[in-house]
């Protein structure tokens, strides 16, 4: 293949690249935010967000603190609590389309992570060095750094899990996206 042939078919890649993505941000914008509370939420969580990675450069376990503890609730209640979960009358479908076609994280597959999310903690209790992979906390806050660890290692995997579990649900690409 042609060098020009292979820019020109990398170019149609990262369109279509771009227009999944927009089809995706499209659907869950359209779909997830019309509460006005749920945008406020999200608003806040954003700047939560934006806070925990600047922090990220200054005090990792604070910043992922933040983000786990004031973002993600902030940004997950309006889904659960303030968002209808009837029909849909501005977009014509049901709360269970909308969640089918849910590419990232529905309510469902929030519950699971937000539930192993809540136990994360608890494993400390069973065994203070999470079975050798952390060293024993003396103080308070090393016991948050554990923690903080702890839901780090559980966004990557959150993240790398949904993207590899799309790769073969859909394609690479929609995992991509």
């Amino acid at each position: 293949m042609s060098r020009r042939r292979r820019i020109l078919r990398a170019e149609d890649d990262w369109m279509t690249f771009r227009e999944a993505l927009t089809e995706q941000r499209w659907d869950d914008h359209r779909y997830y935010h019309h509460n006005r509370v749920n945008q406020a939420l999200h608003l806040l969580s954003a700047l939560s967000f934006i806070a925990a990675y600047l922090l990220l450069f200054v005090s990792p376990s604070a910043a992922v603190l933040l983000a786990w503890l004031v973002a993600m609730p902030s940004r997950q209640i309006g889904h659960f609590f303030f968002e209808p979960h009837e029909y849909d009358h501005v977009n014509h479908a049901s709360h269970e389309h909308k969640e089918a076609i849910k590419v990232g994280y529905n309510l469902h597959r929030k519950v699971i992570l937000l539930s192993i999310w809540a136990a994360c903690p608890l494993l400390l209790l069973i065994d203070p060095t999470l079975f050798g992979f952390l060293s024993e906390a003396t103080t308070w806050t090393g016991v948050a750094d554990q923690v903080a660890t702890m839901w780090f290692v559980l966004a990557l995997g959150a993240v790398v899990c949904r993207t590899v579990q799309l790769f073969f649900l859909k394609d690479v690409q929609t995992g991509l996206v």
